[in-house]
């Protein structure tokens, strides 16, 4: 039977171990753009708690996201056949999500991260094991897909899948590039670029993606969309996110705390996938912008990054509890 689906997420699923430290310090440079965690060389080191959450990554969180709010979605990832890649499975299936586009590799392990945390901020340990990557075949195109962070050997994937989405105009891209896909560059990826409908980076990375030291957020949104996205979106933390569409640059502060965060590990994840889930379910940017900051604030308060994900309705509670002043500035 063909499946419907209206976003397919692709991309690395791992187990995270969240180890909570105790006794450490963070020494940072004056601007605090470099910051670096420090422990104890040598010694015993003290922490408080660990709390391992299967099943997450950039992409099983945006598919978490998407399917809460209401889309028909799956993940494609690529596991091992161990007791961690079986976890993993029951995760998603307990969610929920459709696991048909899953698959086991027998003898490979699969990818399990340290996350230490330390008051607000983390720092992850990660190892992403290698898989022989392929595109699964589709009876009926999705409607979207959503890309983020595969493992170094991943490139001819990146390949296969830019040449899906050109073939198939139907099917739009979302792009949220992680660590490795960050570091290709916009050369090293020149044809996914090309083929995105929206792509998601913060600030840095999009200073270190056009090799720049500007500040210029105008600069840095039409640097990256002549690479060809036709949405581009940056995040800068709490001081919340632009986009750009060729015509207009949006700005959108961030939905306020209700009380400190707890973990920031998924924010990000969230404010991409419950944007790129408010386009496909047919609405503007604007409101794409108004609804991706609300479950940011909601994953913080929370450790792991789907814990605070929230149903279509729990969000829009939200958005008609918001202050007069929560809402997208058109600023060019």
């Amino acid at each position: 039977m063909a499946q419907n689906l209206d976003f397919l997420a692709i991309g690395d699923i791992t187990t995270d171990a969240f180890i909570t430290l105790k006794d450490a310090s963070v020494n940072c440079e004056i601007n605090r753009d470099s910051c670096m965690l420090c422990v104890r060389f040598g010694d015993k080191v003290p922490y408080e708690s660990v709390d391992v959450v299967t099943a997450v990554g950039n992409s099983p969180n945006a598919a978490v996201s998407a399917h809460r709010l209401g889309l028909h979605a799956a993940l494609a990832a690529h596991l091992g056949d161990d007791q961690n890649g079986k976890d993993c499975i029951e995760s998603l299936k307990r969610e929920g999500l459709n696991t048909s586009y899953v698959t086991v590799h027998a003898g490979k392990e699969t990818n399990y991260h340290y996350v230490l945390r330390y008051e607000e901020e983390r720092t992850i340990l990660v190892k992403h094991h290698e898989y022989e990557y392929a595109l699964p075949s589709f009876e009926v195109p999705p409607r979207w897909i959503y890309l983020s962070s595969l493992g170094e050997n991943s490139l001819p994937y990146h390949q296969e899948i830019a040449r899906y989405v050109s073939e198939h105009p139907e099917t739009k891209l979302a792009f949220q590039p992680g660590t490795f896909q960050i570091r290709l560059g916009l050369d090293g990826l020149a044809d996914i670029y090309r083929a995105t409908e929206i792509f998601f980076c913060n600030k840095q990375e999009a200073k270190n993606l056009l090799n720049t030291h500007s500040d210029d957020i105008a600069e840095l949104l039409s640097g990256l969309y002549s690479h060809g996205p036709k949405i581009v979106v940056i995040t800068d933390g709490p001081k919340g996110a632009h986009t750009y569409d060729g015509n207009e640059i949006w700005y959108m502060p961030m939905y306020p705390d209700p009380k400190p965060p707890v973990d920031r590990t998924g924010a990000g994840d969230s404010f991409s996938s419950t944007f790129t889930s408010a386009i496909a379910l047919g609405n503007d940017i604007p409101t794409a912008l108004s609804w991706g900051p609300i479950n940011s604030m909601s994953v913080v308060q929370y450790i792991g990054a789907q814990k605070g994900l929230l149903s279509r309705e729990q969000l829009e509670n939200y958005l008609a509890q918001a202050t007069a002043d929560y809402k997208p500035q058109k600023i060019a």
